[in-house]
């Protein structure tokens, strides 16, 4: 069986616009939603608007483009992008973050932080006082008080206490981990349940155990149900396939996605059958692995998801006090770093999506019937919260919405805003034929060369668009796992580092004319593995950066001031055999002659090129290829028409050099990727105690100067490992409408944590 994963299946289609990598799971966090406006001057009062400008076209729609929807439109369980935009702009956060994705703490009063030279002044609709004891960590709330939801009624502690609840239900299948954290009484209040799915599908068809569920609902589910959701999952997939250009119908459809088969004309329920034979029915590893866009769960009804009692249950979690009308508080038994990114996610309207007739905080009602969050998911696609805008309807691949009179910033000037269904490569014209308002293109030097073709200056701004482009959350990178490339079978010693330093020196040497060649503006290369996006990333101007593989085998430096490419590149080859030497490689006049016990003379590298170099790093391997070559070391490119293969190879161990990207977030919280006990720890295989201890360290503290520190000592010892070459930072573009947005009004400075949605309100028409 192959295992297709969406992001995997994405890459043959999007590897020259950048996205050629592996998204990094459970990477998803709830972070301050991009509705969540951030002013420069303290706001005003929230039920005060000033009248329409008619000079500034505020009754003019606001078009933006958007990748196809799946109409999860409520904010804890948007499972996509474009969902989550249309959410967001619905709801508020009680954090926000700054520019350079730095948590808010104090928004109520505001703090003042500065970015690339200038003063800017955040707000937001709560504080927070963190306070570390010897007993754990207390979170303190204070909440504004005179924020309104959208219909008028207004914000306060009870419906952040129920919002808390819905997504630590014992039956939420959301996407937001808030039960993970270690938060006081969680487990014994989620302990003693299990969801009706879960016990269909521990018991199995051949269950006989009728304690939580009787024998016709058993066989309801197995042999009505589950089939038909799961056909309509498969189909889900095929109308995927070939909606994205990978196939004209269900057999070409089974085909590309890893499941061939010999029906001329086979159905979504003979596809679906395929799953469940290549899972041997494990119905959820398949739902998780194969979705193209929603897990089996969308498919099935409601009462499968409700959460059935099997044991014995806490009433309440006792580390969530209400402390007030306006405030509360949240205890953690142990410090937990990444904490503040799920706390101070978005808030729901208890009246809107429960039912306040059960909510009863002093004797443990929350809004709902503890395990049924029915009354949440029916208001799926009828989002309603206290965001800039008010959402309309959906129809015709549009989201229309309107603005939000009570919001506590100030109604936005533009009256109506629009998210409208465009396929990629009709971002661009959209924008110049004026279509759209604002589209987010993928940037590539092609993209780009036509966004300076439509300004009669030539330039990436003009007076048709205005372009801003933002670093990724994530970057792209070579690995390698370090037990397949190493010497005498010790990953750890200094043999096996200078062999993979031998590779990879030469393997960087060549990223800078490659990345520029491919993406033009739209990427840099990057010397560290971590997004340059984030606050822990090293900085050019710290005293301790360097330049990534380029010191020899003694700790000198490679390349002097002054020197060309070519010099460069026989500087990189001559380090190499340094490192070759060093790892016991026989080298006689210049050349590989004999490689020692272990190690290899050819080692393979996989690339997702769609067997056709249609890759960023694709470069970089054959100009290191033909190097290497003349010194008697092969390089063999493999370059994958089919990327399940690379991941297949990874996960599975037999892989040994590989290209591809990860998918970072906001908080850079290494334990998933480099920790021995990481859910990716499988890719590189360190498995070093003296990097799990860095890791969990700076796990243990708030401070950011000190966490900052202790990743940098993390990514050091990661590249001594030499398992990772840093290759780029590719950046998001965003294009604006010159002609009818007033670019004066954008937001100044974006970055990947602050979007043109933060000032939202301010935004104005021509």
């Amino acid at each position: 069986m192959k295992k297709r994963q969406i992001t995997a299946l994405l890459l043959t289609a999007t590897l020259a616009l950048g996205a050629c990598g592996k998204t990094q799971p459970d990477a998803a966090q709830p972070t301050p939603a991009d509705g969540d406006a951030t002013p420069t001057e303290a706001p005003a009062d929230p039920g005060t608007t000033e009248p329409a400008d008619t000079d500034t076209g505020s009754d003019v729609p606001l078009v933006v483009a958007s990748d196809e929807f799946s109409e999860k439109f409520c904010s804890i369980f948007s499972a996509s992008v474009p969902d989550q935009q249309v959410a967001d702009m619905t709801v508020v956060s009680l954090l926000n973050n700054d520019r350079a994705g730095g948590i808010i703490y104090h928004g109520i009063e505001g703090e003042t932080i500065n970015y690339n030279g200038t003063d800017y002044t955040y707000y937001g609709i709560a504080d927070c006082d963190v306070t570390e004891g010897a007993d754990g960590v207390l979170y303190e709330f204070k909440l504004r008080e005179d924020v309104k939801f959208s219909d008028g009624e207004p914000l306060t502690a009870d419906d952040v206490i129920f919002t808390y609840y819905a997504i630590c239900d014992p039956s939420y299948d959301g996407g937001i981990s808030l039960y993970s954290l270690p938060i006081e009484g969680m487990q014994e209040y989620r302990d003693g349940s299990e969801t009706l799915l879960a016990l269909l599908l521990n018991g199995g068809e051949a269950n006989t155990d009728f304690t939580y569920f009787t024998e016709d609902e058993q066989k309801t589910f197995w042999e009505k149900d589950l089939p038909a959701a799961g056909e309509q999952f498969a189909q889900s997939i095929i109308d995927f396939c070939i909606a994205n250009g990978y196939a004209e119908d269900a057999k070409g459809s089974m085909e590309a996605w890893g499941f061939a088969t010999d029906k001329e004309d086979p159905t979504a329920a003979d596809f679906w059958a395929d799953l469940m034979a290549a899972y041997e029915g494990d119905v959820m590893t398949l739902s998780d692995t194969e979705k193209a866009e929603s897990p089996i769960t969308d498919y099935l009804d409601d009462k499968y998801k409700k959460a059935i009692e099997t044991g014995v249950s806490a009433e309440n979690i006792t580390g969530i006090k209400k402390t007030g009308d306006y405030s509360f508080s949240v205890k953690l038994t142990e410090v937990d770093a990444t904490a503040i990114y799920q706390l101070g996610g978005y808030v729901l309207p208890l009246h809107y999506y429960g039912d306040k007739a059960q909510y009863d905080y002093d004797n443990n009602k929350f809004g709902f019937p503890k395990g049924d969050l029915s009354s949440v998911r029916a208001k799926m696609t009828k989002p309603l919260g206290a965001g800039p805008y008010v959402f309309d309807k959906y129809e015709a691949k549009t989201v229309y919405m309107k603005s939000n009179p009570n919001y506590w910033l100030g109604e936005p000037n533009i009256k109506e805003l629009q998210f409208r269904v465009t396929l990629d490569p009709d971002k661009e014209p959209g924008v110049a034929q004026g279509t759209l308002d604002i589209s987010d293109p993928s940037a590539s030097k092609e993209r780009l060369d036509v966004v300076r073709s439509e300004n009669s200056n030539g330039e990436l701004s003009g007076d048709k668009i205005t372009t801003s482009l933002v670093d990724v959350l994530g970057y792209g990178y070579i690995g390698m796992n370090c037990e397949n490339v190493c010497v005498a079978g010790d990953p750890g010693s200094d043999a096996s580092k200078n062999l993979r330093k031998a590779i990879a020196t030469v393997l960087a040497v060549y990223r800078d004319v490659n990345i520029d060649s491919y993406y033009g503006d739209a990427a840099s290369v990057i010397n560290y593995p971590i997004s340059n996006t984030s606050w822990a990333a090293p900085q050019p101007s710290d005293p301790d950066y360097a330049i990534a593989f380029s010191t020899d085998v003694d700790g000198n430096p490679i390349y002097t001031d002054g020197m060309s490419d070519d010099d460069k590149y026989k500087a990189a080859l001559n380090a190499a055999l340094g490192f070759f030497e060093a790892a016991g490689f026989t080298v006689t006049d210049g050349k590989l002659t004999a490689a020692p016990a272990g190690a290899k003379l050819t080692y393979e590298v996989m690339i997702g090129g769609a067997g056709q170099g249609d890759h960023p790093s694709f470069g970089i391997l054959t100009q290191a290829s033909e190097a290497l070559k003349t010194i008697g070391f092969e390089l063999k490119i493999n370059d994958l028409s089919d990327t399940s293969i690379l991941w297949s190879s990874t996960e599975g161990g037999t892989a040994e050099i590989w290209c591809a990207a990860w998918q970072a977030t906001i908080d850079p919280d290494m334990f998933q990727v480099y920790h021995s006990e990481g859910g990716s720890a499988y890719m590189y295989r360190i498995n070093k105690p003296e990097l799990d201890e860095m890791i969990m360290e700076a796990r243990s503290t708030t401070d950011q100067k000190v966490r900052k520190a202790i990743y940098k000592e993390c990514l050091d010892f990661i590249v001594d490992y030499a398992v990772e070459i840093p290759i780029y930072q590719r950046q998001d573009c965003v294009l604006f409408s010159s002609e009818r947005v007033n670019t004066d009004t954008i937001a100044k400075d974006m970055t990947t944590f602050y979007g043109w949605a933060r000032e939202i309100e301010k935004l104005k028409m021509r």
